[in-house]
């Protein structure tokens, strides 16, 4: 520990049993004594104490810890330059590159707001996003400045851009041929850069000197990133993230997801595989500020739809961890021919954002030998709240235990699908799920009145439904907005997606409430089959029929090829939503 550290402990008053703590790992504590350091102290400690152990693989290419903490020094000078430091939003709209991580890295360490925007958003989103956050300067791809930013630079705050280039970092040769064949993608991965006022080339940022990694005093309650939500129920708002929030979360997960086997040997020797984006907030914590903490090499894939190159990554750089969601677990272990590689690797896969069917956990770990321990957590927590354990009982279809300080309650909805703290459900009755711990946000950004409705004297209204049994293993049942409400009985969409799924010819399901008349709704199913599968909407409804109460079985089923997305491959219920009330009104 350098000398600068110190320690800190986090307590709550109770509220009540915690049985989850008889099914903890030995070796997790139930609370714990934390480092108050920011995550750019990490990656500092890191540098110092492991300079030439490999910290990236991109494409191929490795590059160590001493390199890492040189760029980032590097971008840092170049922020200061630009007027960066605390207070100043930068904006970072990239997808896994190296150059994500030391603008994050960089940014933090100067205490700046960083907010990490999808490269996918909309030129609508963006302006929404960047002028709510004010974003001052952004790091960019050079394929999204020309063709979309440049023309929306007059309706943003931004006054400088640093444009970026996947091929940056690569050889000399990859650097002058990766542009010619990137730009003949579809949509193009390469465009040039306008050398233009106010437009900086990344390398031409880095510059060449070789400065030292800037040590600034950082507020561990400031914020240090504002991630903003997925907008499911409006807006999209950007939850606070402070430094204190980013770095207990890590702290948090470090002794939960080690266990036995790492506790006895270093954890330096393990290998990350990044897919999940960075600018997602379980990309950023479990992908990026995680394995830096620990000094272990993180492998940069760009594109996890990209599941041939997952598999080839795996294989080749020997990847021992792997934050992962369903869709991704499912899509390897179906790759062709994928039981003739090698991925035993693999030791852990942390599964997250979706629930996670049983055949997908048996086909994953069956191709790897790994454990995949499938966990929970938001944007506004961090986002890492629970989690099944490693070594111990490994619930299916639960999200697991609270992880250490970490409160959690299920409570009863009022009329209008509130939780109310004072009414603690029973076990296995469905309520809110309520949370309190140190990796709970500051609040949402300029919206004080959100806040308020989401922060109950430090409790989080999560709008997830959920239940917990009497060993505290919790399940996720549904949204408190998409439950469904047919003749005053309660359906939870994911019950009905649970089921179906297990229909050997099912491959996915969503399930949707059809606004009625007196405020009923309609079951609605939308399910994906498997390839040649002869399955039609009365066979679905069958099957449902002899699983579930006859109000939750679908009156409608839709055959679609695929579901729609996010940029962590979790379903989107809600544009299945508003096709069919667009459908509707047409």
């Amino acid at each position: 520990m350098q000398p600068h550290s110190q320690i800190g402990r986090v307590s709550h008053a109770p509220v009540g049993p915690r049985p989850w703590f008889s099914h903890y790992d030995s070796g997790v504590p139930r609370t714990l004594e934390y480092e108050t350091l920011s995550v750019p102290d990490f990656l500092r400690r890191t540098v110092a104490n492991r300079a030439s152990s490999k910290a990236l693989v991109f494409q191929g290419k490795s590059f160590d810890y001493a390199w890492l903490g040189l760029q980032v020094a590097r971008a840092a000078r170049g922020f200061q330059q630009r007027g960066v430091g605390p207070g100043v939003s930068v904006g970072i709209q990239l997808p896994n590159l190296p150059q994500t991580l030391i603008a994050y890295q960089a940014a933090l360490m100067l205490g700046a707001r960083v907010v990490l925007t999808n490269p996918l958003y909309s030129a609508r989103e963006i302006e929404h996003q960047w002028n709510d956050a004010e974003v001052e300067v952004a790091v960019v791809a050079d394929f999204l400045y020309g063709p979309r930013l440049r023309d929306l630079r007059a309706k943003l705050p931004v006054r400088e851009f640093v444009v970026a280039r996947i091929a940056d970092h690569l050889s000399w040769l990859k650097r002058k041929l990766a542009p010619h064949l990137l730009a003949r993608k579809d949509p193009p991965l390469a465009a040039p850069i306008p050398r233009e006022p106010g437009v900086t080339p990344w390398l031409e940022f880095l510059g060449g000197s070789e400065p030292h990694l800037p040590r600034l005093p950082i507020d561990l309650d400031e914020v240090a990133v504002l991630q903003y939500t997925g907008g499911t129920t409006g807006v999209s708002k950007g939850a606070m993230l402070t430094h204190r929030n980013l770095s207990v979360n890590v702290q948090q997960i470090d002794p939960w997801l080690r266990g036995e086997r790492f506790q006895k040997g270093h954890f330096d020797d393990q290998v990350f595989l990044s897919c999940l984006p960075l600018f997602h907030v379980f990309g950023m914590t479990v992908g990026m500020n995680w394995p830096i903490r620990m000094g272990a090499t993180i492998v940069l894939a760009p594109n996890p739809r990209d599941i041939g190159s997952l598999v080839d990554q795996i294989e080749s750089e020997r990847v021992t961890i792997f934050p992962a969601v369903p869709a991704l677990l499912d899509g390897i272990a179906r790759q062709p021919d994928v039981d003739k590689r090698d991925l035993s690797s693999v030791t852990v896969a942390v599964s997250g954002s979706a629930p996670l069917p049983s055949d997908v956990r048996e086909r994953f770990e069956s191709l790897t030998g790994c454990t995949i321990v499938e966990g929970f957590g938001l944007t506004e927590t961090s986002p890492v709240t629970h989690c099944n354990p490693l070594l111990g009982r490994n619930v299916k279809g639960s999200i697991g235990l609270p992880i250490p300080d970490t409160d959690c309650l299920v409570v009863a909805l009022d009329g209008e699908g509130r939780g109310q703290r004072d009414r603690v459900q029973p076990p296995l009755e469905p309520g809110e799920l309520l949370i309190k711990g140190p990796q709970v946000m500051a609040g949402y950004w300029k919206q004080p009145d959100e806040t308020k409705l989401s922060l109950d004297d430090g409790w989080l209204h999560t709008g997830d439904l959920a239940t917990v049994d009497e060993g505290g293993y919790f399940r996720i049942v549904g949204r408190t907005k998409e439950m469904i409400n047919v003749s005053g009985m309660k359906v939870f969409p994911d019950e009905v997606d649970d089921v179906l799924t297990r229909h050997p010819d099912i491959v996915e399901s969503a399930t949707i409430g059809l606004p009625g008349d007196l405020g009923r709704e309609t079951v609605k199913s939308f399910v994906v089959l498997r390839a040649g599968a002869a399955l039609d909407a009365a066979g679905v409804k069958a099957y449902a029929e002899s699983q579930l109460a006859h109000y939750k079985v679908p009156r409608e089923v839709e055959f679609l090829e695929s579901l729609p997305r996010s940029s962590v491959l979790k379903v989107l219920r809600r544009e299945l939503l508003a096709r069919e009330m667009a459908r509707n009104k047409s």
